[in-house]
C-alpha cells in the first residue's frame, strides 16, 4: 500500500522514519518549523508540501500522486475534504487520548492538569471534525503520579508506531471495524499557549502540582510573580511545614533549606526554578498574578 504521511514534531518524525523504512512512502506533509522532517525527506528524496494545507493548497499538491492511505501523527493542521477523500482506502489519525474523551489540542497535558490517572491514544478515521472519526484502535496508558507532559510523549513515543503498523496490517486484510464515538461522553479541551501557564495562588496545592508538571522543561512552564519579575517553576513538592489557615495564598514561609510557599490547603515546596538565580526570595514576600 501506498501511503501518505501527515506528521510534525518528534512524534511524528520518528514515526516517520519507521515507516519510511518499512512501507512504501510516497509524500509528506509537515509544518514549517518541523525542520528534522523537513531535512528528512530532502535527504531520502520524499516529495513533501510544507505549511497550512488548506484552501486547496495541500490538495493541489497531492492530487496527482496515487495514495491509499493516507496517516495522520502529530500534525499541527487540520485538513479538508478533498485530501481526505483522496487516499483510495481510508485516512486515519493518531490522537493522543482515550477518545471521545479530551478531544483537541495537547490532550496528554490537560489529562495531567485534570488529575486524571490514565491517558492513551487512539487511531481513528479523519472526519472534516475536530477528532470526531470512527475509532479503530486504542492503546490505554498510565499516568503516574510524578510524569511530566513531557514524560508522557515518551511513553507515547513506544506505542505510535507498533500502533500504525496494527492499523496497517487490519487495512491490508479488511479486517477493520472501526466503532462510531459516543458524543455524549466526548470532551473538548483547546489549545495552550505558553501565556495560558499562570499560577492561581488559590487554588488547592494538588491543583498547582499537576499543573506545574503538566507543563515542566522542556515545555514553556507554569510561572508566577515576584515583584513583577516573572518566575517559572518546573517542580514542587507537597511540604508538611504548618500554616494558618488565613495567612496569604502564594505567601513565602521559608526559604531555607527549601522555599515553601503557602496555597489553600497545605504549603508546597517550590524545587525547581528556571530563573532561580535572578531573584531574591524572602519570608513575607507575595508570589502573585499578573494583573
Amino acid at each position: 500500500m501506498k501511503l501518505a504521511l501527515l506528521v510534525s514534531g518528534g512524534l511524528g518524525f520518528q514515526t516517520l522514519k519507521k515507516l519510511h523504512h518499512a512501507h512504501s512512502v510516497v509524500c509528506v506533509f509537515t509544518d514549517s518549523n518541523s525542520h528534522e522532517i523537513i531535512k528528512y525527506c530532502k535527504e531520502y528524496n520524499l516529495s513533501f508540501f510544507k505549511g497550512n494545507p488548506r484552501n486547496g493548497l495541500g490538495y493541489s499538491f497531492v492530487k496527482n500522486i496515487h495514495v491509499d492511505v493516507l496517516v495522520s501523527i502529530n500534525y499541527l493542521f487540520l485538513i479538508e475534504a478533498d485530501i481526505i477523500n483522496h487516499p483510495k482506502i481510508i485516512a486515519f489519525n493518531l490522537h493522543g487520548s482515550l477518545l471521545p474523551k479530551y478531544r483537541g489540542r495537547t490532550p496528554h497535558v490537560w489529562a495531567i492538569i485534570n488529575n486524571e490517572k490514565s491517558t492513551g491514544i487512539t487511531a481513528h478515521q479523519i472526519n472534516i471534525g475536530c477528532d470526531t472519526g470512527d475509532i479503530i484502535s486504542q492503546v490505554e496508558i498510565p499516568i503516574e503520579n510524578d510524569d511530566t507532559g513531557a514524560t508522557i510523549l515518551e511513553k507515547y513515543q513506544q506505542h505510535y508506531y507498533p500502533l500504525v503498523n496494527d492499523v496497517l496490517k487490519l487495512i491490508k486484510t479488511n479486517t477493520i471495524h472501526p466503532i462510531k464515538q459516543n458524543n455524549i461522553e466526548a470532551t473538548y479541551f483547546g489549545k495552550r499557549t505558553p501565556k495560558d501557564g499562570e499560577i492561581d495562588w488559590s487554588w488547592s496545592k494538588e491543583r498547582i502540582y499537576n499543573w506545574v508538571r503538566a507543563q515542566a522543561d522542556p515545555y514553556p512552564g507554569a510561572f508566577t510573580y515576584l515583584e513583577k519579575n516573572k518566575v517559572i517553576i518546573d517542580k514542587i513538592s507537597f511540604s508538611t511545614h504548618g500554616f494558618h489557615y488565613n495567612d496569604i495564598n502564594g505567601i513565602i514561609v521559608a526559604v531555607e533549606p527549601k522555599l515553601l510557599v503557602k496555597t489553600e490547603n497545605g504549603i508546597i515546596s517550590l524545587d525547581t526554578i528556571r530563573n532561580e538565580k535572578k531573584l531574591k526570595f524572602e519570608i513575607g514576600k507575595k508570589f502573585e498574578q499578573c494583573l
